[in-house]
């Protein structure tokens, strides 16, 4: 029922992106720079009229700083209300991301969205990454405070470089871009996208009471999706809230939810992560 046959493969046209890390936050490149990458480069193969709503990727290798990403776009099909894009993401010739994107023109339909949490803090009465991790001369406080594109304030506390007080699967963070972003709309679901890999991971870690700086940890994105619901601005404060509601043979999946801070929902993501620890630390 399920044999395949070999069979030559059909010529296909791809709109060709390259892409850049302007300043990187490792050795490796940021798997949401290059999904965030990745919608952008997509975006601009459909009519900006119609917008992205979905895109699902698989993290195949690990990205290179030092180079440039390559982004091959093969348009799938354009129909009446939708469209489809397959992206590929290469280095040296290899495929580093693989990605579908969906596009659909807005059309009026039922509406209701789960409610924002309540009884969040505003990001204002939050501590700032400077202001935790300015003044420590250490890699990480550098990647953090003076890399990233984004500024992102934690409502639960930060698990970097301190185990979570609380073993439960939950996280929430503000986060916008540091800068003020053009009025495109591609430009805000793509920088959205982007942010969503930040700490899809924390919940996963906190529910089993780890933190990032945990010896012998090791963690890496497998695949990401996004599901963006309503227009919002990245450079405009959003809410971040993640739950983990499995983890299993070494992976942890993440679950989120991103709201603008008049209770909009925004956007749904998911991610699995590999999650591995020391043997002496599992029990």
């Amino acid at each position: 029922m399920l044999s395949l046959e070999p069979e030559q493969p059909l010529r296909t046209t791809e709109d060709i992106f390259v892409g850049h890390t302007i300043a990187p936050e490792s050795d490796r490149i940021f798997g949401g720079q290059v999904f965030g990458q990745a919608v952008m480069a997509a975006s601009r193969t459909v009519d900006p009229d119609r917008p992205v709503h979905s895109m699902h990727g698989y993290f195949l290798r690990p990205g290179d700083v030092s180079i440039p990403v390559t982004f091959g776009v093969e348009r799938m099909r354009d129909g009446r209300s939708f469209s489809a894009r397959r992206v590929h993401a290469y280095q040296n010739g290899q495929v580093i991301l693989s990605a579908i994107a969906s596009f659909q023109e807005p059309a009026p339909g039922l509406e209701h969205q789960e409610p924002m949490p309540s009884g969040i803090p505003d990001p204002e009465s939050l501590k700032s990454s400077e202001q935790l991790w300015g003044d420590i001369d250490h890699p990480f406080a550098r990647w953090v405070v003076r890399a990233r594109p984004f500024e992102i304030r934690h409502v639960t506390d930060p698990i970097y470089v301190t185990p979570p007080g609380r073993h439960e699967p939950v996280n929430t963070v503000w986060f916008r871009t540091h800068g003020r972003l053009p009025d495109d709309p591609r430009i805000h679901q793509a920088a959205i996208a982007y942010a969503s890999d930040y700490t899809p991971m924390d919940p996963i870690l906190r529910r089993h009471g780890f933190m990032w700086a945990h010896p012998g940890l090791s963690l890496a994105s497998l695949d990401h999706a996004i599901w963006w619901h309503r227009p919002a601005r990245a450079d405009e404060w959003l809410l971040y809230t993640q739950t983990s509601p499995n983890a299993s043979s070494a992976r942890g999946l993440a679950c989120g939810r991103i709201f603008t801070r008049e209770g909009e929902l925004v956007a749904t993501t998911t991610q699995e992560a590999l999650v591995r620890v020391p043997d002496e630390d599992l029990g």
